[in-house]
């Protein structure tokens, strides 16, 4: 038979002595005698380290508690609930208030975060969260960082799908990761893929907001010119009028028609998100800097006659043509049969075009990237589509000849993603470097949706991919990327035959070219009235997120401002897979020491040493019996 230590001894009498305490109400009296004098027996041998007798008394304390103490099916129920009740509390209390393990689910914070990174989550960054609600018992704003990310819940927000269960038990709201941009009176203004902007005390925060840290990453101020509209109901002498379009989740444009079926348009201009006493933005492509940026996709020379108002004869010939749609305008207010047959007002958008050669096509591709995507028997749909919908779909775009398997494209070069998120860069030989103008246009319109519908297919098109450019320094800007220099012939050209373009325009339609208008900085100063009037306000107590990777990205273009009582923490260690993003992500760091987490911490050294205390006064030999 196996002999006892001192140690197994010791946990056999602390064990029985705690379940004879809460049964020895409900013994006979013989029987209480003998458990407790056999256990002052066992507590003796056992302080004076004498281990053969322990030993043996340690098992006679076990064969008279299986006698007499045996635990009941209700007492093993009772001690399972409330251990699991009490780890239940603990886990809760430790993730809503202290610190959470978190799963990244999308690439919308690409290259900060890509899908299955795990991550640290301190939820004490800048305040005392009250656990299963959406306040603070303290909350400091000072400690937000601009640029820095952060984690917040989407209770109370204009966000689908949002509801979701901790622990499979309580009821809660989905927890979202994006960069922090703009706080409380801040106004921004967006250029050259970056954001410059002014705090509520009139300071000049553009540095704050274009971190050397972050060069690479670039900001677009919208989705889509209209992507979130509002229609009545029904329609009036054949029309839905009127029409609202929504950016930052506040109406913006309202589109609608009159008595005799003409159409206008004015800017709404909410007064929460428009800096008071500023003048009131003119026209759509006015707001925020939308007019830097358009919306592209690579088309054909034949697409190009048949879905544009351009003749590709009257410019130089292209292997592929860069569509650009840009400012969108209440000026040229249209009727329009969408794609849900309805007939409605739309605003007004210029369309501009260019011819790309094969050098350009090239330098885009060392430039592509894509959503995370897997192929299957030679077609490709965006990593996370459901098995079923796969199956049902007859919008996947085809890739023959590639490898069954998860991909992704990142500054030109394919990976292959493996187990747990951990990737692979692909050899220059693999199918999906393949190098040919089908294929490039493939990947630049529909490598984010991966989905045929955003195909070049007709005109007015309300469907095209999340490619975006703007300029910088007289630079054209695709894929983040300059991809036709100013001194170029070919942007030199597009230029020409923009002025022409906007010169032989009808004043009552006007065109708008789409050319560089130049940064909001004169001589390396911020012109402070251009941002005033055409930037955007974060209102009070509310913040403007934005993710990383503006393609695939919803935030506060689409569901607006996150409210400060939603802010629940901060990411502080990417702690898989391993790499050269492993550690802390890529933000201004929070500082380690404040308020918040001193209180928490605080909070936890006192229960943890109250604990140790209870556990040692209920532990600690010798223990108390009744006399």
């Amino acid at each position: 038979m196996k002999i006892y230590s001192i140690k197994k001894c010791r946990h056999i009498l602390r064990h029985t002595y705690h379940f004879f305490q809460k049964k020895k109400n409900q013994m006979t009296p013989e029987a209480k005698a003998q458990i407790q004098e056999a256990l002052l027996a066992l507590q003796t041998q056992v302080m004076e380290k004498n281990g053969r007798a322990a030993d043996e008394l340690a098992k006679q304390v076990e064969s008279l508690a299986s006698l007499h103490l045996k635990k009941t099916g209700w007492d093993q129920a009772k001690e399972l609930f409330f251990a699991l009740a009490f780890a239940l509390v603990i886990a809760l209390l430790v993730r809503q208030m202290w610190f959470e393990y978190y799963e990244i689910p999308s690439g919308s914070m690409r290259p900060t975060f890509k899908e299955q990174d795990r991550l640290t989550v301190s939820k004490t960054a800048f305040g005392v969260n009250v656990p299963l609600r959406t306040s603070e018992f303290y909350f400091n704003p000072d400690l937000v960082e601009r640029n820095g990310i952060v984690i917040f819940t989407g209770e109370n927000m204009d966000i689908r799908d949002v509801d979701t269960m901790y622990f499979y038990l309580f009821p809660g709201k989905k927890q979202y990761v994006k960069r922090m941009i703009g706080k409380p009176g801040d106004v921004l203004y967006f250029y050259g893929g970056k954001i410059f902007g002014i705090d509520r005390n009139g300071k000049d925060i553009s540095f704050n907001l274009d971190p050397a840290i972050l060069n690479g990453i670039e900001h677009i101020p919208f989705i889509d010119f209209d992507r979130k509209l509002l229609l009545p109901p029904n329609p009036i002498n054949g029309i839905y009028s009127p029409v609202f379009i929504y950016q930052m989740n506040e109406p913006v444009v309202k589109l609608y028609a009159s008595a005799s079926n003409q159409v206008y348009g004015e800017m709404v201009n909410p007064p929460q998100i428009h800096l008071s006493g500023a003048p009131p933005v003119k026209d759509y492509a006015d707001l925020w800097g939308f007019k830097n940026f358009g919306m592209t996709r690579l088309l054909t020379r034949e697409q190009v006659k048949n879905l544009t108002d351009q003749n590709p004869s009257e410019m130089e010939e292209g292997v592929l043509y860069l569509e650009i749609r840009h400012h969108p305008s209440i000026t040229n207010v249209r009727l329009v049969r969408d794609e849900m047959g309805r007939l409605r007002p739309s605003i007004g958008l210029s369309t501009s075009v260019i011819p790309l050669q094969e050098s350009h096509l090239k330098e885009l591709m060392q430039h592509m990237y894509t959503a995370r995507f897997e192929v299957k028997d030679g077609k490709a749909y965006r990593t996370g589509m459901s098995s079923q919908a796969v199956a049902s779909s007859i919008f996947l775009p085809k890739l023959p000849g590639v490898p069954d398997g998860c991909y992704e494209f990142y500054h030109g070069k394919a990976y292959q993603i493996k187990w747990q998120g951990i990737t692979k860069e692909l050899p220059p030989t693999h199918p999906l470097y393949r190098f040919s103008p089908s294929d490039v246009q493939l990947f630049y319109n529909l490598g984010i949706e991966w989905d045929t519908r955003f195909s070049p297919q007709v005109r007015n098109q309300r469907l095209v991919p999340s490619r975006y450019t703007y300029y910088r320094d007289g630079n054209l800007y695709l894929l983040g990327s300059p991809a036709l220099y100013k001194t170029e012939d070919t942007l030199v050209n597009f230029l020409i035959r923009e002025q022409q373009r906007k010169d032989a325009s009808n004043p009552q339609a006007p065109y708008f070219p789409f050319e560089d208008l130049g940064s909001p900085l004169q001589n390396g100063q911020l012109n402070y009235d251009l941002v005033r009037q055409n930037g955007i306000l974060v209102p009070d107590k509310m913040y403007l997120v934005l993710g990383d990777n503006h393609a695939m990205s919803g935030d506060s273009r689409e569901f607006g401002f996150v409210p400060q009582e939603n802010l629940r923490g901060a990411p502080d260690f990417i702690f898989w897979p391993p790499g050269d993003r492993w550690g802390a992500p890529n933000q201004p760091p929070y500082p380690f020491f404040n308020g918040p987490r001193t209180i928490v911490w605080f909070i936890a050294a006192c229960c943890i040493i109250g604990g140790t205390i209870y556990w040692r006064r209920r532990n600690t030999l010798p223990l108390k019996f009744d006399d």
